[in-house]
């Protein structure tokens, strides 16, 4: 009982929850204390600037460097107040994290002397300049060609982490290419609020602007820490690489939404009054369904401020779990056998004028504009279901995508009877008719004491990876892990291409002499009948869907790196060339960087099982093998054969059982080594990518079961690698 498992184990078992100093103020009062929010700049900016920086962030006008000077000014002024000493520009390279590079305030005097001032100019707000090719880039920049520039999004609030003013910014090649996340989220979110707002006109002519909304919610496990430093796969590829399931799982449902655990609770509470201060809106915290899983969520925002705070979220999150002695894991699926996380994103869109335009409306009128906006998504998905399956697919989302607690590898829509059967009416309609939809149901009880339930117009589908749930769509198949901005990116800017397409065919219509609300009416019509195949409203889990799914015509493809070919497709280039959001270089190396980075993760995960095959478990399992030889040769010390053999039959039907897994896994762990020496030598980033998923990953899982299967055999107590039971179940 001595090993460094009991040991971490025993120390687990102790943990008390560690008290947290809750904030003796109002979170109303000191919410967003740690961001450069409109609050803020109203305060330590002029009103002239404060006019002027307003109207570059809600209108989008150009900022100029005179303003971006006294932005800074003010900007340092309550920085330093906070405490800051150092600024960064923090940005999202193709990592799916951030990166920062701190600079003092500080610089030289004019004076002799060699004395500092702290400066902090509009030319330092504005621009900096990372090395480019440090960064993953697709091969945009060569390793010689290291410049890069970071500029400011005025957009997103700057914040401060400790002693830093972090200022969040866009990153881009020296030749204008982009290598992050935010710039061609910004160019997806500018192109669905010109071509929305366009299509609004029809209907209401005073909309200014569109905006996309997002609200994330984030799942994780927690793991003790000392747990987690026991298991070298946890340490380098944030899963379990093997592990036999624990003889109780999450079959009984017992955790989804039970008492959170105290070592918990204080860990949520704090990371809630962390992220009030950065003017994160949290709102929501529960037990997840699989032991030791956890989601919140905050209430929605513009999608790049939602962008932005998941980031921050994640981070805190990270930070806050080592002071409570946690490890968080936001790894697709860390555990076999029970269930992944995601962070579902939950999207719409909604006018300056106050109106969601995912929402059905109270007037013919109203529901026509929900109708058409409804109806060009599902065009726009059905369309594009390849690209939005690549927008979420990652090597670790791959394991969860598809298992029978997340969406399947194939996107589908769900829509709910209600708006389903509005669908079929308007393409069986033989002309242009109201559109009527029944406001809110009331379901009664028939207990006294409660009161009625209103009925939303839709169900909820948690098997479908796009499901429509009111007022908004939740795309459910983000992975955890990921950074929203993939599939917000993909999703914004193919509804976008279809809203510029639908608007084309109506102005062609009604140039033809229809009326603006029949030539809607018809196009709308024909879009019902070509989307059929996305729509699915029943279990997304079972194996006839996949069948009918592919009878349909859907992408079915779940190989990760040939699913990236979707980027590369003639039609997709077209659509992101039309809306602006990607040329075809940043395209293609995007998808360098994707297959580069399977590659990677595969590769790695490839060497940490190798290591705690030869390491750990043949060590261990050939220890016991041995004391089991022992004590079989101790019998026939003492007993006659026949009944020695009696006697041992047992163990030596489990020295066999050793024999043949030691055997196995040894000669299994060679060929997959000697497989991915021949697979290093490819060249071609696609092919070595396909090849590591073609040829390595299968090894993955014949090792696991034969180790998973000597768990069960060998002695507890010489097992070296905390254990499912342990890792799940110790709170």
């Amino acid at each position: 009982m001595s090993t460094l498992r009991f040991k971490v184990v025993g120390e687990s078992f102790k943990k008390k929850a560690m008290a947290v100093t809750k904030p003796t103020e109002l979170t109303s009062e000191y919410y967003g204390k740690f961001a450069f929010n409109r609050e803020k700049m109203a305060k330590y900016l002029s009103k002239e600037t404060m006019k002027v920086i307003t109207n570059v962030i809600d209108k989008g006008m150009p900022l100029d460097r005179e303003l971006a000077n006294h932005v800074a000014a003010g900007m340092k002024m309550w920085a330093m107040e906070m405490g800051a000493t150092h600024y960064t520009h923090w940005f999202q390279p193709l990592t799916e994290g951030t990166a920062e590079k701190h600079d003092s305030f500080i610089e030289y005097t004019t004076a002799p002397g060699g004395s500092v001032i702290e400066e902090f100019s509009g030319k330092l707000l504005a621009q900096q300049e990372p090395d480019a090719s440090s960064f993953p880039n697709g091969g945009l920049r060569n390793t010689f060609e290291a410049r890069g520039y970071s500029a400011w999004d005025p957009s997103s609030p700057a914040f401060i982490v400790d002693d830093t003013l972090c200022i969040p910014t866009v990153f881009i090649s020296y030749t204008g290419e982009a290598l992050d996340y935010k710039t061609p989220l910004l160019k997806a979110l500018n192109s669905i609020n010109k071509a929305a707002t366009d299509v609004c006109h029809y209907f209401d002519p005073s909309v200014k602007k569109v905006f996309s909304f997002l609200g994330w919610e984030q799942e994780y496990f927690l793991v003790d820490e000392g747990l987690y430093s026991a298991r070298p796969d946890l340490l380098l590829t944030d899963r379990t690489l093997m592990g036999h399931e624990s003889a109780k799982n999450q079959q009984l449902e017992d955790h989804y939404f039970g008492a959170i655990p105290e070592r918990v609770q204080a860990y949520m509470q704090e990371i809630e009054f962390e992220a009030y201060k950065y003017g994160i809106p949290c709102k929501t915290r529960h037990n997840e369904v699989a032991p030791n899983q956890f989601e919140l969520a905050p209430i929605y925002s513009e999608t790049n401020l939602a962008v932005d705070q998941n980031l921050i979220m994640m981070s805190i999150m990270k930070r806050i779990a080592r002071k409570h002695g946690f490890r968080v894991l936001l790894h697709e699926k860390p555990f076999a056998g029970v269930n992944g996380s995601g962070k579902h994103c939950n999207w719409s869109l909604g006018t300056d004028t106050g109106v969601g335009l995912l929402t059905p409306g109270k007037t013919p009128e109203e529901n026509l504009q929900f109708i058409t906006f409804l109806v060009n998504i599902m065009m726009a998905v059905y369309k594009n279901d390849a690209l939005l399956k690549a927008s979420v697919m990652t090597a670790q989302n791959a394991h969860r995508l598809g298992a029978n607690e997340a969406p399947p590898a194939i996107i589908s829509a769900f829509l709910g009877s209600q708006i389903s059967n509005v669908l079929d009416k308007i393409e069986n309609s033989t002309s242009e008719e109201a559109i009527v939809m029944d406001s809110k149901k009331k379901m009664k009880l028939g207990v006294t004491h409660i009161p009625e339930v209103l009925l939303d117009n839709t169900d909820r589908n948690r098997t479908s990876p796009f499901a429509f749930t009111g007022n908004r769509f939740e795309f459910r198949a983000v992975g955890s892990s990921a950074n929203c901005s993939a599939a917000m990116i993909a999703l914004n800017a193919v509804v976008a291409a279809q809203l510029l397409e639908f608007k084309a065919e109506v102005d062609a219509k009604i140039a033809s002499g229809l009326t603006k609300d029949k030539a809607i009416f018809d196009v709308i019509k024909e879009y019902i009948k070509i989307t059929k195949p996305i729509r699915f409203d029943g279990n997304g889990y079972s194996e006839a869907w996949k069948v009918e799914a592919k009878k349909r015509g859907l992408d079915c493809e779940t190989s990760v790196p040939v699913v990236y070919d979707a980027y590369l497709k003639p039609s997709t280039i077209e659509m992101f060339k039309k809306v602006g959001v990607f040329t075809e270089k940043e395209l293609q190396a995007r998808n360098e960087v994707k297959w580069d980075t399977y590659t990677k993760k595969i590769q790695i995960e490839a060497r940490v099982l190798g290591d705690l095959v030869m390491n750990h478990i043949i060590p261990v399992a050939t220890r016991y093998q041995s004391m089991l030889l022992d004590n079989v040769y101790k019998m026939t010390q003492v007993y006659d054969k026949a009944k020695a053999e009696k006697l041992s039959a047992h163990d030596t039907a489990l020295i066999e059982k050793l024999s043949e897994g030691i055997s196995l896994i040894k000669n299994k762990t060679e060929e997959m080594i000697a497989a991915r020496k021949i697979a290093n030598k490819i060249t071609n980033e696609r092919e070595k990518a396909v090849a590591y998923h073609d040829i390595i990953l299968p090894f993955f899982d014949v090792i696991r079961k034969t180790v998973d299967e000597l768990e069960l055999i060998v002695d507890d107590e010489m097992w070296t690698l905390p254990k499912y039971r342990e890792l799940l179940f110790i709170r």
